[in-house]
């Protein structure tokens, strides 16, 4: 979803808001695709989109029609979607308008000051937008959808990369694999349950004390949502851990949860609405605090793990999948991937300060000894052991070493070449009519 980038989605609406104001007339069609108008406002505004994101200071015309293509090829793409019945639940617009909203609350700081910003609720802004978001999530679904039929064969690989001038033939940098196996320091004896009774007593404070129970998360949770009051904006029940979602899922709206536990800490839940399977929740999350926590129960964990690595039948990989606390990595054996493009090649470049340098005592095959490190999903520290399983210097792209890192951009390439002449193909479908003239250049 990216039609309205947060910066931009502010400056759009003001610039809505001061038109309705002032009275001036925005409205002229500039073109029609089916029965779809489409106006000069709307171009101007994603213009300005555009140039802000882009950090854009001039504007320029041909820009301008530009934009206007990429909205006309917008169009065409939800009419495709209703001939193939792409459907976009209500439940998938609410969600994902409801997280733009709160990205905005988060930058201005309270729903009072982006009413008072835009000179309308909260609600109106939602129903106003809403449409807008359903046909831009159906245009990308069957954007994406085509594009995913878009496959590509090693002699086209090999083509493409055969004609690259062996001069322009990019310098891959150090690239390293690694696996790790984790070990979260447990509670010390009596923690657990001091954390548990903290937890108790605010509950306590908000249901037989009239606490405020945004108050208290803010001023005792203990995660990223304690500022706002502990809120978590809507979303499915299925993107929340079981146990959080169970516990919330039985309650009436406005109802207060006993404390609950999960792989977080301890919660305390108020269910605000349930929408289907999708509820909007605060909660004030109680950890155990670092002093709470025995550290050398986990060092000591891992140096039990890396002494039994001189045993026979005894990997570490298969270590990792019985023995890491992370469980992500623990089912690929505590192999490391680049989470955007799934790739075991990790630039050494790239790598967090700590884990750099404890890549570069390390030879191949070598396991480094337990390290603390944080984990940046959850906030919590933790301790590591690490595999380094292979190295590659720095070197010219070739097909032999770097075949994936070339397909991928194979690919792409014909991606953006067979999504330009479908797209042409669709457009003969559709009735397009400019309601303005049109530079040649630009058709």
């Amino acid at each position: 979803m990216t039609r309205f980038p947060l910066s931009v989605f502010l400056i759009l609406l003001s610039v809505q808001s001061l038109s309705a104001q002032s009275g001036q007339p925005i409205d002229k069609v500039v073109a029609i695709v089916n029965s779809n108008p489409i106006l000069k406002s709307d171009v101007d505004q994603r213009t300005l989109q555009y140039m802000q994101s882009s950090g854009t200071t001039t504007f320029n015309e041909g820009l301008w029609y530009d934009v206007l293509e990429s909205m006309i090829d917008s169009y065409v793409l939800i009419e495709k979607g209703k001939i193939d019945s792409v459907q976009v639940t209500t439940e998938a617009v609410n969600r994902a308008l409801d997280q733009r909203i709160q990205a905005m609350l988060q930058q201005v700081g309270s729903e009072q000051e982006l009413e008072r910003m835009f000179g309308k609720s909260i609600i109106q802004i939602k129903a106003e937008y809403r449409e807008i978001f359903r046909e831009e999530m159906i245009s990308e679904q069957v954007r994406e959808t085509q594009r995913q039929k878009i496959r590509i064969t090693r002699p086209e690989v090999v083509n493409f990369f055969n004609k690259i001038p062996t001069d322009s033939l990019p310098t891959i940098p150090e690239t390293v694999e690694l696996a790790h196996i984790v070990a979260i320091p447990p509670p010390k004896p009596e923690a657990d349950d001091a954390v548990y009774q903290r937890a108790v007593a605010i509950r306590d404070s908000i249901l037989n004390h009239g606490k405020e129970f945004e108050a208290m998360a803010r001023a005792y949770g203990e995660d990223g949502t304690a500022r706002n009051g502990g809120l978590l904006p809507m979303m499915a029940m299925s993107d929340l851990v079981s146990e959080f979602s169970a516990a919330a899922a039985a309650l009436e709206p406005g109802g207060i949860s006993e404390v609950v536990k999960t792989s977080f800490g301890y919660h305390i839940i108020r269910l605000n609405r349930r929408v289907g399977d999708q509820i909007e929740t605060n909660h004030i999350l109680m950890r155990l605090r670092k002093a709470e926590l025995d550290d050398q129960a986990a060092i000591d964990k891992l140096n039990a793990v890396r002494d039994s690595l001189s045993m026979p039948n005894k990997t570490f990989f298969n270590l990792a999948r019985r023995n890491s606390d992370d469980k992500g990595s623990a089912a690929f054996g505590g192999r490391l991937m680049n989470p955007q493009t799934g790739d075991r090649r990790l630039p050494l470049e790239a790598l967090d300060g700590a884990l750099y340098r404890m890549v570069l005592s390390l030879e191949v095959d070598q396991v480094s000894e337990p390290r603390q490190f944080e984990i940046q999903d959850i906030g919590q520290s933790a301790y590591r052991i690490v595999k380094l399983i292979n190295r590659v210097a720095p070197h010219r792209a070739n097909l032999e070493q770097d075949y994936d890192l070339i397909a991928s951009f194979a690919l792409q390439s014909k991606q953006v070449r067979e999504m330009s002449s479908w797209m042409e193909r669709l457009r003969k479908d559709v009735h397009i009519q400019y309601m303005i003239p049109i530079p040649v250049a630009s058709n």
